[in-house]
Order: structure tokens, then C-alpha cells, then sequence
């Protein structure tokens, strides 16, 4: 599969094109009318899909998982959505609990390789969906949902058509420390601690004692954080095995379903060393990476009437 992605000539390195879309996409893109459905799980929690309209009667619906405090709202979820309904797709956004506006009810959140969440989310869209289903996975959503893909095996395929990932931090080792060296604390990893911390303090107060809330408003690093709260509230000894055992890079060869993973060489916080090789792919996997993008970017001009470029190549790889 042949594509190339270009930005604009003012939109200058993977900063800016990571930053520009999520600021400009609320300018250019009309509010979504999504219809939500609060679907209980078998822990007494909840997930929330949003739903876009008509959905459930298309004759192929996309699935998109969100990254990190990512939602329905962000600018990636908005434009997949204009698109998709636009040439005749449904779409279906699951929330990771926690990320819908309201706090999950559980002594958990949610983590990069959370397969088995991807699997339930699956199956329940699949019971109110008969048709095609495509799932996308962005940045965090990506690496799990190829983790779920590898778990399934063969059995993928009777859930979905494919999958594909989107500027996955493939080897969460590399990517998770890259996010807090020099500009990327201030530009990304700050802003992730911020709201992450919040949901910690509200988490403790449902669950006193379920971690050491000290540690976690003590945490300056993604790493800190994931080492007092994300790896002890999913059953992981610390960051490192957190990290290790749930990066998807290291089994790709064990998807059984068609696949595609994007990645931009110029995406702050995922080294392009740390990315795969053409090796560690199978014959139904296709590797794109581009030289441009940032992260979750590939933007057009705001005049392009499409900002974004990945629902476009998302819908042709579909095709293809």
C-alpha cells in the first residue's frame, strides 16, 4: 500500500504538527450529536460508546479506540467521525473507563496492553452490529488493541475485518521515557499527569488504601505514575513488567487478522528505533511510516475542507 503524507509548508516539524490539529479541530469540525450507551460489565463497572447517528444500521461500522485521556471529543475522534459518516460509515467510540466525563465505579482504570477490555467492548458492539466491523486503535488504544489481536489469533477474524493502528507506541520502554525528556515534559507529559492525577485523588476516595496516593501526587514522570498506580491497580509488579509485557512490538507475528500500523518518523515521543522492522510483521501486516505527522496529526491546511488526513487513509486501506 503506496501513501505518502506531506504537510503543509508553514507546518513545521512534529511539535507543531501534533499541536495544531488538537487546537484548530474544535475551529473547523462541527460538534458531534453522538448517542451514548452506558453498557455494564460483569465487575459492576461501566463503559460508555458513543454512538454516531444511524450507526447500527450501516452496513460497516468503524470501532475507534482513543489514546491516552483520550474521548469522543478529541480532535482525531471528530474527524474520523465527520469522515466515516460522510461515505456512508458508522462509527463506535468505546471510553476506557474513566475517560467519559464520569468516574468508573471500579478499583481500576485502564492500560496499554488492556486486551481483554478490548475484547468485551468487541463483543458487546458485536452483538448489536451485523455488519462489517474495521476497529482503530490511536496511540495507547493502538498497542492494545494489536495485543488483543495477538491473544485472538485466528479468532480475530471472526470479530472484525481488520485492524489498525495509529502512532502506537509500539515499545512502551522507549516511548515512555522519550515523552519525558526535555520539551516533551512541558508539552505532553505535564498535561497527561495533570488529569491522570485528578482521577487518582477521586479514585482513592471510592477505594481508600488501593495505592499509595502519596506516591502518585509525588509522581513527576509518567513512569513514577505508572509505577504507584497504573502497574499495582492491573496486577503488574512495576513500570518495567507493565511496560515489557504489554508492548505490542515483540508478537506481531502472531496476528492472524489483517493489519495495518502508522507511524510518523517525526513523532515527538515514539523513537523511530524503537519502532518494528519489516521483519517482525507477517504477510497480513502492512507497515507504513512516514516521514511527517507527528503524533496523531497529519494535518491538512484548515482551507482542505478535510483537516486530517488519516480518516482518508483509513477508509482506503478498508478498501483495498
Amino acid at each position: 500500500m503506496n501513501w505518502g503524507y506531506k504537510p503543509p509548508s508553514w507546518l513545521l516539524g512534529g511539535h507543531l504538527q501534533t499541536i495544531y490539529p488538537a487546537i484548530i479541530a474544535s475551529k473547523i469540525y462541527p460538534k458531534q450529536n453522538w448517542q451514548r450507551q452506558r453498557v455494564l460489565t460483569d465487575d459492576k463497572d461501566f463503559i460508555d460508546l458513543d454512538w454516531s447517528k444511524n450507526a447500527r444500521q450501516k452496513a460497516i461500522l468503524c470501532v475507534l479506540f482513543h489514546g491516552l485521556e483520550g474521548n469522543s471529543s478529541s480532535h482525531y475522534s471528530v474527524a474520523f467521525s465527520c469522515h466515516m459518516q460522510s461515505v456512508g460509515i458508522g462509527i463506535c467510540i468505546p471510553h476506557f473507563r474513566g475517560c467519559s466525563g464520569e468516574l468508573n465505579l471500579g478499583p481500576r482504570a485502564y492500560h496499554s496492553g488492556d486486551f481483554e477490555e478490548i475484547d468485551w467492548i468487541l463483543r458487546k458492539i458485536k452483538e448489536q452490529f451485523k455488519g462489517e466491523i474495521w476497529a482503530v486503535g490511536v496511540s495507547l488504544g493502538g498497542n492494545a488493541l494489536l495485543r488483543w489481536a495477538q491473544e485472538k489469533g485466528e479468532s480475530a477474524s471472526i470479530m472484525v475485518k481488520g485492524v489498525a493502528s495509529i502512532c502506537a507506541p509500539l515499545d512502551l520502554s522507549q516511548s515512555g521515557r522519550k515523552i519525558g525528556l526535555g520539551m516533551n515534559h512541558y508539552l505532553y507529559e505535564k498535561r497527561f499527569l495533570r488529569t491522570m492525577k485528578h482521577k487518582a485523588r477521586e479514585k482513592i476516595k471510592q477505594y481508600p488504601g488501593l495505592f499509595n496516593y502519596k506516591n502518585v501526587e509525588k509522581s513527576q514522570s509518567l513512569y513514577d505514575f505508572d509505577n504507584n498506580f497504573t502497574a499495582p491497580l492491573h496486577g503488574f509488579k512495576n513500570t518495567d513488567e507493565y511496560w515489557l509485557t504489554c508492548s505490542a512490538k515483540q508478537h506481531l507475528k502472531r496476528i492472524k487478522v489483517a493489519h495495518l500500523v502508522l507511524n510518523a518518523f517525526n513523532d515527538p515521543f515514539i523513537p523511530p528505533e524503537s519502532l518494528p522492522k519489516k521483519e517482525d510483521f507477517n504477510n497480513l501486516g502492512i507497515q507504513l511510516n512516514t516521514k511527517y505527522g507527528g503524533h496523531v496529526g497529519f494535518a491538512y491546511s484548515p482551507f482542505a475542507g478535510n483537516l486530517n488526513a488519516l480518516p482518508t487513509l483509513i477508509t482506503s486501506w478498508m478498501k483495498s
